[in-house]
């Protein structure tokens, strides 16, 4: 039987036959339309993440390869190295069916500050084959940007901040100064060497260096042979100068202090960047730029040197020094005054004490009321090495005001009696006394008479009656080995925890692990003149005692470097210093410790200083061994209090710290009481 279809059955199975096909022939013409080609907004990208990089070599070009636009890029950005720029794709809008236009928005973060050198410049984007490629001139990088063109960057300097001491008086300024040197278009090439040659002679300097520096600079040159101050101090005149064919001398003014050696390893100098600095400055510094080349003009470069202002050229290439076009530009800001403790007339004469000693020296003053460090003088013999701030030595028996105090601890009195011998052993190992210890003074004498007279058998005698912890505690009650912020790197001194045996019994005299700096040992003087521990400060009130990052590694090469040092900081026991606890040191400990010093001044070491006029002077003397000879190399040590001032001399390379270091402090106390 065959079976027939209604009406109603046949136009259903068409309706579904062409719904099918309806179906089929769309989905082809789908499939058709699709492009999976890169597009416009893929090569923007390509491109802003290849000029961000200034290396374009993931691009594509219309008339260049990738390669040679990189160069490009090389040679227009150089003189903004080793900056690089941030580049987005803002828009892109097709101008075609294989055309479009890209607009890059550009952000050069040139410094520190805020002000970012922001523009947008367009990209002509054309597809062939398929391939996106781009119209390359050099204002896609600039705007207007012409092809014989490149950018520099000129770093604007403010008025650099002075440096003030106590009272506000300036200690650094600008002064004057003459550039002397020969430039070469004012000498015949064949004259030039001569002409070196006879200026270093005038100036004092390495004529066969100098004279390699000119014949190699460029035909153009200006060569600086040296800057003089141009004062009253000035020997070399300007008639010498000129006398010398080809000789130039310049005006300017460059940051100073009074004088040439005026603190000079405290205070720093300020110069053209070295390529150190530019690389521990972490981007604050560049090639070219004024700034503190050490101390505290190095340390505290942001604030006195403030913002530079930037200036961004579009310069031919062919002609560099040439600027055509600003494109950019942000203000300098001006710096502004540091401000220290450091008394002008104090330091002047601690470094006049010092000028004949030819060791390794320094005087540090500090004032006991109010911890400011007043004088911070180095001889000529520490050739420019931080000896006042940063030496490490062993103290001698300036130490034993420490050692007193922790006996006085245990109830010791100026009375009690100890043990004076003309030796000690301990384990082995034999302690005398100086070789001109007064013989009268053997025996059993008070605790008086064992620090005036500097018995070191009497301190060692007593060293079972204190512990070595009591007498780093002691001595952190002083100041020695605790650390502060003073606005500068500093040694504060360190006393180990732990010691028995002979090391116990060194440290009981201030040798063995027992380190100071000449401030640390003046900061201990203070401390017993305030009656309380007295924590030093060099920078004024209101002033940030933080170091710019970089200077503190920097001031590493201003520490001195000796066999003394190393000798003495080689020991394992040795502790850095830590946060000490609050100071346990009392008015009543600073009166007795008083009584002390003045006996070394009335019938001990330091008689000398009875003649000093003003208040009377409270004194304490130490001599410290060094070094493998035989006898030992000795440093001299001599700390002093008179009326609210406290002072440290030393002498790295002296006799004994009443005749060495006793005649410096003489001088130096009787002229600041004149």
């Amino acid at each position: 039987m065959v079976a027939r279809l209604g009406h109603n059955d046949r136009m259903g199975k068409l309706r579904r036959a062409t719904t099918v096909l309806t179906t089929a022939v769309l989905a082809v013409s789908l499939a058709a339309c699709t492009d999976d080609r890169p597009t416009a907004e893929d090569a923007a990208g390509t491109l802003a993440e290849g000029l961000a990089r200034l290396d374009v070599g993931q691009s594509a070009f219309t008339s260049a390869e990738p390669a040679e636009v990189t160069a490009q890029l090389a040679t227009i950005t150089e003189g903004l190295a080793p900056d690089m720029p941030q580049v987005s794709v803002a828009d892109v809008e097709e101008t075609g069916e294989d055309s479009a236009t890209a607009t890059l928005d550009y952000v050069w973060d040139l410094d520190e500050t805020d002000s970012d050198w922001t523009y947008s410049t367009t990209a002509e984007l054309t597809r062939v084959e398929d391939v996106w490629q781009t119209a390359w001139e050099p204002d896609v990088v600039v705007p207007d940007l012409l092809p014989n063109e490149k950018l520099t960057l000129t770093r604007v300097p403010g008025d650099r901040g002075d440096i003030t001491g106590a009272g506000g008086e300036v200690l650094v300024t600008e002064r004057p100064v003459i550039r002397v040197g020969i430039d070469k278009t004012l000498v015949p090439e064949a004259q030039q060497a001569a002409s070196a040659r006879a200026l270093a002679a005038l100036l004092d300097l390495d004529p066969a260096a100098y004279e390699e520096q000119v014949t190699t600079a460029g035909a153009d040159a200006f060569v600086v042979a040296l800057v003089l101050r141009d004062d009253a101090t000035r020997t070399v005149t300007d008639a010498q100068i000129d006398a010398v064919p080809g000789a130039l001398r310049q005006a300017d003014t460059l940051e100073l202090g009074p004088t040439r050696t005026f603190a000079r390893e405290l205070l720093g100098s300020v110069g053209e960047a070295t390529e150190e600095l530019v690389a521990q400055s972490d981007g604050a510094v560049r090639a070219g730029d004024v700034t503190g080349l050490g101390g505290l003009q190095l340390q505290h470069n942001a604030q006195l040197g403030g913002t530079p202002g930037l200036q961004v050229y579009a310069v031919p290439v062919d002609a560099p020094d040439k600027p055509t076009r600003q494109l950019f530009a942000t203000p300098a800001v001006d710096g502004t005054d540091l401000a220290t403790t450091i008394d002008a007339r104090l330091q002047g004469l601690g470094e006049k004490v010092l000028a004949d000693e030819p060791s390794a020296s320094s005087i540090v003053a500090i004032r006991p009321s109010t911890g400011e460090i007043l004088a911070a003088a180095n001889g000529p013999g520490s050739e420019g090495l931080q000896t006042a701030l940063l030496g490490q030595y062993p103290p001698g028996s300036t130490f034993k005001i420490a050692t007193s105090l922790a006996l006085l601890r245990k109830g010791f009195t100026p009375q009690t009696p100890t043990e004076c011998t003309d030796e000690v052993t301990v384990d082995g190992r034999k302690f005398n006394n100086a070789s001109t210890y007064p013989a009268q003074f053997l025996g059993t004498i008070p605790l008086l008479e064992t620090f005036a007279q500097s018995c070191n058998t009497g301190f060692i005698s007593t060293r079972d009656e204190i512990t070595q912890a009591d007498l780093a505690s002691a001595a952190a009650d002083l100041g020695i080995g605790v650390e502060s912020a003073i606005g500068t790197p500093a040694f504060f001194g360190s006393v180990p925890t732990e010691a028995e045996g002979t090391a116990h019994a060194a440290a009981m005299i201030g040798q063995g692990e027992v380190l100071v700096s000449p401030l640390s040992l003046a900061t201990m003087a203070a401390s017993v003149g305030a009656g309380s521990r007295v924590t030093p400060t060099l920078l004024a009130p209101g002033e940030s005692a933080e170091l710019d990052p970089g200077s503190e590694s920097a001031a590493a090469t201003d520490a001195p470097s000796n066999e003394a040092t190393a000798s003495a900081s080689a020991g394992e026991d040795a502790e850095a210093p830590s946060e000490a606890p609050p100071s346990a040191f009392t008015a009543g400990e600073s009166a007795t410790l008083k009584t002390l010093m003045a006996a070394v001044v009335g019938q001990g070491g330091a008689q000398l200083l009875q003649d000093v006029p003003g208040e009377p002077v409270l004194a304490k003397t130490g001599t410290a061994e060094f070094g493998s000879e035989t006898p030992p190399r000795t440093h001299a040590w001599v700390v002093a209090l008179q009326g609210d001032l406290a002072v440290a001399v030393f002498v790295e390379e002296g006799e004994l710290g009443s005749t060495s270091g006793g005649p410096l402090m003489q001088a130096f106390l009787t002229g600041a009481a004149s």
